[in-house]
């Protein structure tokens, strides 16, 4: 009889285990079809990051009430939420996806500042690596080319330098990509399309550039003005040097 008796607590026990455990099964089963947190991977800008974990979270708080833990998963709205956050004018491109365990992951790219617009009367502006203009932040600055000048200023206010100005961005590409010339040339002056003038981290002259053509060209010039004529004549010889005329260095 105590046989008998052990074995229906010994049945009651197993039984009651799997019960608890078909019981957790079946809820850690429904908390993957519930949202339950989200997870942002942001791919920096050499180890600059402009947008932050924190900031993509109180955006989405804000403009999702709903996303709260629990909430079903096909209820989750990842177009809008990808939508929301591609507003943000450093994030360049986002994708929302869901994983198995209910965890929303995002992964943001930043766009990439390449130079600088400054206005002496308003807000300055970032020209980003696609010609897109977009804010400055608040929290890092990028040491990039600097832009002046009225042209700059209504490029800023049109806010795309490859739609209104494409040689521009083909001049500032070719400064940013060439280490010499990306550690010597810091600020262009563009008062017109065909006037754009160069400020340099050593010398103190002005380089008169003209247009933004004829680039290989202008360089070449203005490498036999630093390697023939500076050496004679030395640094403080001239004021202003000007290449925006073919085949021409012209030394005041």
């Amino acid at each position: 009889m105590k046989q008998v008796n052990w074995k229906k607590t010994l049945a009651f026990v197993v039984l009651s285990l799997v019960l608890v455990g078909f019981i957790g099964f079946v809820e850690k089963q429904k908390s993957y079809k519930t949202y339950q947190g989200m997870e942002v991977a942001i791919n920096g800008v050499s180890g600059v990051y402009f947008v932050e974990d924190q900031e993509i979270e109180q955006i989405l708080k804000a403009a999702f009430p709903n996303l709260k833990a629990g909430l079903v998963l096909e209820e989750v709205p990842l177009k809008e939420i990808e939508n929301r956050i591609a507003g943000h004018p450093f994030v360049k491109s986002v994708e929302a996806t869901i994983g198995q365990k209910g965890i929303l992951n995002l992964t943001i790219s930043q766009h990439q500042p390449i130079a600088r617009i400054a206005r002496p009367m308003a807000a300055d502006g970032y020209i980003t690596t696609e010609g897109k203009v977009i804010p400055t932040s608040q929290s890092y600055t990028s040491r990039v080319l600097i832009l002046e000048g009225r042209q700059a200023e209504k490029l800023m206010e049109k806010g795309d330098v490859m739609m209104e100005m494409p040689e521009l961005m083909n001049l500032i590409q070719y400064i940013t990509e060439d280490e010499f010339w990306n550690a010597q040339i810091t600020e262009l002056e563009v008062n017109s399309p065909n006037d754009i003038n160069m400020y340099q981290q050593v010398g103190n002259q002005i380089i008169e550039f003209g247009n933004a053509m004829d680039l290989e060209d202008k360089f070449e010039r203005i490498q036999i003005f630093y390697k023939e004529i500076l050496p004679r004549k030395g640094w403080d010889a001239y004021s202003r040097v000007s290449v925006k005329f073919k085949d021409q260095i012209v030394c005041e």
